[in-house]
């Protein structure tokens, strides 16, 4: 059973999203949360494998939350709940390393595409959010060429993480084991000094490989 905590201030969305979580019988909201800081105390006391956070809460909002849970317990993976009119905080967040964002708006489907992108290393950014995000990105870019120390491969497997793919989705793409991409996955890492998997997706876009 994958152990989600839910922070949302709304009730009625909370529940609403509790209710299409749970439609998929390997999830499960263990912990739910009216703000930031009680989102961070729960996961002081509780298990979880994925935190939802609303972007906007009161006593402490989602960023801050997700700084202190992705800093204290980075097996936990993170998903931003956003309106389409948050993209301020998209660039911050992403940062963190967070594992997407879900759309209030959204619909089962894309939340539980989401929540399972997530669990297998993805990221995934909804296509309205995406959007208005990948041209800050795309202005952001100081350098145009990529590291030249990058073998053929990893650029190959960087490009597959910048589309946001998952190190099995990259496997079958490349014909390679996970394994390999595991490894190739760490060599970037250290090759080109980033901290996670959304640094690499977030290179990989202002270096135009995707």
């Amino acid at each position: 059973m994958i152990r989600i905590l839910l922070a949302e201030d709304q009730i009625m969305v909370r529940q609403g999203l509790k209710m299409m979580i749970e439609s998929d019988g390997e999830l499960v909201v263990a912990g739910e949360a009216d703000n930031g800081k009680e989102a961070v105390q729960l996961c002081e006391r509780q298990a979880f494998d994925i935190a939802i956070l609303d972007i906007r809460m009161p006593v402490m909002d989602g960023i801050e939350a997700a700084k202190m849970i992705h800093a204290r317990w980075p097996h936990i993976k993170i998903l931003m709940l956003t309106t389409f009119d948050d993209n301020q905080y998209v660039l911050e967040a992403l940062k963190i390393g967070v594992s997407g964002y879900i759309l209030k708006s959204g619909d089962t489907e894309s939340l539980l595409r989401s929540i399972r992108s997530a669990l297998a290393g993805g990221l995934s950014i909804e296509d309205r959010v995406a959007a208005k995000v990948m041209p800050l990105l795309l202005k952001r870019g100081e350098e145009k060429e990529a590291d030249p120390s990058l073998t053929p491969r990893e650029r190959d497997i960087l490009t597959c993480i910048g589309e946001g793919l998952s190190n099995g989705e990259i496997a079958e793409r490349l014909a390679i084991s996970v394994g390999t991409v595991k490894n190739n996955t760490s060599q970037i890492l250290n090759k080109l000094e980033l901290r996670d998997r959304t640094q690499l997706a977030i290179y990989a876009i202002r270096h135009n490989l995707v």
